[in-house]
């Protein structure tokens, strides 16, 4: 018999369709089958909130050098003033100032082998302040700019956004993850002919605190301190009887 090319294969297109559905069908039937047979089910549930901070650090800090460790205290001295009185015209006055950092300042040898030699001295100190208000810290990262412009080597670093309220968050969000297992085991062992029966065991999976429509996770858990806006995603493993 001389079939023609398309419709063989045609022909040989629907071959593979039927022997695809049948192995579906298969695959399908045999779930069935261990849920029948099986004593348990074990599920994953997912809970999802959307939070804000609620705790703001912001960082700073700046650098003077001179030649000698006096000049560069004098300086010091001026430029601390000029800072403390950046933030107090703000109204910001719960900061807190790291311990001063000296270090000598090396040249580099005029010839391979030879010493370094000292030619001045640095000192550094960090600034950090807490806010609850997100939009305050970044106007003071803004605004640093105006320490630069009166001669501060200032610098203003990411601020680290937190959420206090994990403690509490997790035990409403366990139960709900916990539920979101009850609720998928239940719908899958009533589509085998099973009925759900009590809880038999819960596993807690890793907290995930991520930016806002971040997909980011980590088997660790992730705690995202670079957004304001975050979702925490908690798992819970459970498994449950089946009558």
């Amino acid at each position: 018999m001389n079939i023609e090319r398309p419709q063989f294969f045609g022909l040989l297109a629907g071959l593979f369709l039927a022997a695809g559905l049948v192995l579906a069908a298969m695959v399908v039937t045999r779930a069935w089958i261990h849920i029948q047979e099986s004593s348990v089910i074990s599920v994953t549930g997912s809970a999802q909130k959307d939070v804000d901070s609620d705790l703001i650090i912001w960082h700073g800090g700046f650098q003077v050098e001179d030649s000698t460790l006096i000049k560069a205290q004098e300086k010091w001295a001026q430029d601390l003033a000029k800072v403390e009185s950046f933030l107090k015209q703000r109204a910001i006055t719960n900061y807190v100032l790291d311990s001063v950092l000296a270090s000598e300042v090396k040249a580099q040898p005029s010839r391979e082998g030879g010493e370094l030699k000292t030619v001045g001295y640095s000192l550094s100190q960090n600034i950090e302040f807490s806010s609850t208000n997100a939009a305050e810290v970044a106007a003071l990262g803004r605004d640093s700019v105006l320490l630069v412009r009166e001669g501060v080597l200032f610098t203003s670093r990411n601020p680290d956004f937190i959420y206090t309220k994990m403690a509490r968050e997790k035990v409403s969000m366990l139960a709900e993850a916990t539920r979101d297992a009850k609720t998928r085991a239940d719908q899958i062992s009533s589509q085998g002919g099973r009925s759900l029966g009590p809880l038999r065991s819960a596993r807690m999976g890793v907290f995930q605190i991520t930016p806002r429509h971040s997909t980011e996770t980590s088997s660790e858990g992730v705690n995202d301190l670079t957004s304001n806006e975050k979702t925490i995603r908690a798992v819970v493993s459970a498994t449950f009887s089946l009558k």
